[in-house]
């Protein structure tokens, strides 16, 4: 990794992770949603972006900048971590297990969809 790689996985990561924040306040704020539906939706997000990447074959500047940066910052895992141990922790498997569910599916599903849209 060169000096220039890393200031653009920087720079990427200053938009992604208030964006995360952004999204994450409108859909509990203004959808009135709860707090893992931002969740799902940065992580999604961020799926299909990278799946575009790699559909692509992106590489070297545009994936440290896009790739390791911004999606690096804008999806969370501890965060669908946190939100499932809290779910199970108030006594609501079927949420967390729904939660998990939608992660996961809709996760791969789009991350393949950008895959195959950009390959």
């Amino acid at each position: 990794m060169t000096a220039t790689h890393a200031l653009l996985v920087a720079l990427g990561a200053a938009v992604g992770a208030p964006l995360r924040l952004v999204v994450a306040h409108y859909a509990r704020e203004r959808l009135r949603a709860a707090p893992p539906a931002g969740t799902l939706v940065v992580n999604v997000v961020g799926s299909l972006v990278l799946g575009v990447l790699v559909g692509d074959a992106v590489g070297g500047s545009a994936l440290a900048l896009v790739g390791t940066g911004f999606c690096g910052a804008l999806t969370t895992f501890s965060t669908l971590a946190l939100e499932l141990w809290e779910a199970l922790d108030d006594d609501r498997p079927v949420a967390a297990a729904a939660n998990l569910g939608l992660s996961l599916v809709l996760g791969l599903g789009a991350a393949a969809l950008g895959y195959a849209l950009a390959a």
